[in-house]
């Protein structure tokens, strides 16, 4: 089995702020999942989309699925994925998450790669806070959240509590990126209005960071 060669796009969100469904958000001319998809495609074999509306992908080269159980937000999309993954740990992004540090990513495959132990997960921290997304997460979760499923709980951060995780701590994710960039989302329309006024100031153009 591949070790880190997959990444996860979330798009399965309900999108009550932003006011219409954000796997939909185009930034310019382009759809940003599709930004999204060209930037992953570089430094992951296998890209899979978790979608409750797959017929927006008919014609993706990516892998689609949906929620195998309704209702439990992220942590339903994160078991879907990882359920169709072929390798051990798989990167996973929000979709209306516009800046990606490959640098940073490729920091995590390392530490990855170097773990003595049998790592479940590798999250960043902001202070006390789990930032979940930008992170990896391992195929041995997936019986964990079954479990979690059924005792109806949602919240990523009760299944991470009982998961052997590496916590990547602030200091060190801010030296990939000062402001934070490469965690913030896109949540309503005057978020979308920042970002391109941000955007349209740096050299890299919003989505991919080199760094």
């Amino acid at each position: 089995m591949k070790i880190t060669d997959t990444a996860i796009i979330l798009a399965g969100g309900k999108s009550s702020r932003m006011g219409f469904d954000k796997q939909l958000l185009s930034i310019g001319k382009q759809p940003l999942i599709i930004k999204q998809i060209e930037q992953l495609s570089k430094i992951f074999q296998e890209i899979i989309i978790v979608t409750n509306t797959p017929a927006h992908y008919k014609n993706s080269p990516c892998i689609i699925v949906e929620d195998e159980k309704k209702n439990f937000g992220p942590l339903g999309g994160i078991h879907a994925g990882l359920k169709a993954s072929s390798s051990r740990y798989s990167y996973v992004i929000a979709c209306d998450m516009p800046y990606m540090d490959m640098k940073y990513i490729q920091y995590m495959k390392d530490l990855i790669a170097a773990s003595e132990k049998e790592l479940e997960a590798v999250v960043t921290m902001l202070g006390e806070w789990l930032e979940p997304f930008n992170g990896f997460y391992g195929k041995t979760l997936i019986s964990k959240i079954e479990e979690k499923m059924q005792q109806h709980e949602h919240r990523i951060l009760t299944l991470l509590k009982e998961a052997e995780v590496l916590y990547i701590e602030e200091y060190i994710a801010r030296k990939f990126s000062p402001e934070w960039e490469m965690f913030i989302n896109l949540n309503t329309e005057e978020d979308v209005k920042r970002y391109l006024a941000a955007a349209k100031r740096s050299e890299s153009g919003g989505v991919y960071k080199k760094g």
